[in-house]
């Protein structure tokens, strides 16, 4: 079992020679798996990948242990969608912690399993878009927004991940509520939080 120092100062010395090697995409790894209805805990929540991670977490850890197998330096979480809007969808906008803390934990049993001090690995806690768009589709305001990327993030770290990811965001000011809710939880918490941002063009600009 790694500690938190350890990883990050491994994470810096990596860092200063060369860039990471991430995992895939996850959902098209599960779309694999043929899951039914029953995997995912019933009708109502076919569909929700994220709410694997407590009915299937073995589904979860295999793709996790795939991707380190195949030399990922860094895998990512299987939260894409679980922040409180997104999850709504399916009724668990009230498990929204429970879910990342749990998906982080999956995540970072795997990376422990294969961590070694000549390769270390790490773990990315990932922080999809949400359905809700300030400036694309409208339907949540600013603050909303990042209250939503707190709670996640915070459930995410707590889990034990090393970085944050704001990932495919179509909505600068998205990732400014991302960063925003971030920079709490580094003020709140005294330490550093490393952070990515990946974005997308939408065609209609």
């Amino acid at each position: 079992m790694t500690t938190p120092s350890e990883r990050r100062q491994a994470l810096d010395d990596i860092l200063e020679q060369r860039v990471l090697v991430l995992d895939g995409a996850m959902g098209t790894m599960l779309q694999q798996r043929n899951l039914t209805a029953a995997d995912f805990g019933g009708p109502v929540l076919e569909g929700c990948n994220e709410s694997l991670n407590r009915t299937r977490p073995d589904v979860v850890l295999d793709i996790h242990r795939a991707y380190l197998a195949a030399g990922s330096d860094a895998i990512e979480t299987n939260t894409f969608n679980c922040d409180s809007i997104s999850l709504r969808d399916y009724g668990l906008e009230n498990d929204v912690r429970e879910l990342n803390v749990t998906a982080a934990k999956l995540a970072r049993q795997a990376a422990d399993e294969f961590w070694t001090a000549e390769k270390p690995r790490f773990v990315i806690g990932s922080m999809g878009p949400t359905t809700k768009s300030i400036t694309v589709v409208g339907g949540v305001t600013f603050p909303e927004l990042v209250e939503v990327y707190y709670q996640r993030a915070k459930g995410l770290l707590d889990g034990g991940v090393d970085i944050l990811a704001a990932e495919t965001c179509n909505d600068t000011r998205a990732v400014k509520a991302a960063l925003v809710a971030i920079e709490r939880l580094r003020a709140e918490r005294g330490t550093p939080i490393p952070t990515m941002v990946s974005g997308t063009i939408e065609t209609i600009g």
